[in-house]
């Protein structure tokens, strides 16, 4: 937790609750259901809760701001960020109902108000949101396929509508179709920890 304080010192006594509480019931849902890689768990903090907390360092979403938590898990990065940011309304999805409901309990359990997760594939969800987010789910071309339909066309942020999405390694080739738009911010301009390396915030308008 003293990483996640490192980097965002402004918490309120709220937030510093809700996320303090996350290490226990990731836990403790993980022993039952399988969402954290079982040698991971330990990192919980740094290789989830802050990674996720990354798309808080290129955007501050304005108050009401809606956004989508395409194919969620276990609740990354949406959880992490609906703590981060109370006035926005966060929709987590995922087509596995295991992993939604993990995400569903925690975000029950720690009192967030502003979060809802559903059993439901990217496909069949219908609604507008200002934002997609997601974390690793499937290269930019075919998530832009899937989501497009979903981004709304009134802008209330100052970053236009769109996806941003948390990726690893070398993008050249996933993004090329978006060079003129797309923006590439590595976490490493923002989190010094080696794991941070080679890891991006993507950002493309829709």
């Amino acid at each position: 937790m003293e990483i996640i304080k490192k980097y965002f010192p402004d918490l309120s006594t709220t937030q510093q609750r809700q996320l303090e509480m996350l290490d226990g019931l990731y836990r403790e849902w993980n022993a039952k259901i399988n969402v954290i890689s079982r040698k991971d768990i330990d990192n919980l903090y740094e290789h989830h809760v802050l990674h996720s907390m990354a798309i808080a360092k290129t955007i501050h979403f304005r108050p009401g701001t809606e956004i989508l938590d395409f194919g969620t898990g276990g609740g990354f990065p949406g959880i992490p960020l609906a703590i981060l940011f109370p006035e926005c309304h966060f929709k987590l999805i995922d087509g596995t109902g295991k992993k939604i409901r993990v995400a569903q309990e925690v975000a029950t359990a720690i009192g967030l108000t502003n979060c809802k997760a559903e059993h439901l594939r990217g496909e069949d969800e219908k609604g507008k949101f200002d934002f997609v987010v997601s974390r690793a789910v499937m290269p930019l071309p075919d998530l832009v396929k899937i989501v497009r339909k979903n981004i709304s066309k009134s802008q209330r942020n100052v970053l236009g509508n769109g996806i941003i999405c948390l990726k690893g390694g070398d993008l050249q080739a996933e993004v090329q179709p978006f060079q003129r738009f797309v923006e590439v911010d590595p976490i490493s301009n923002f989190f010094c920890e080696e794991w941070f390396k080679e890891k991006n915030v993507v950002y493309l308008p829709l």
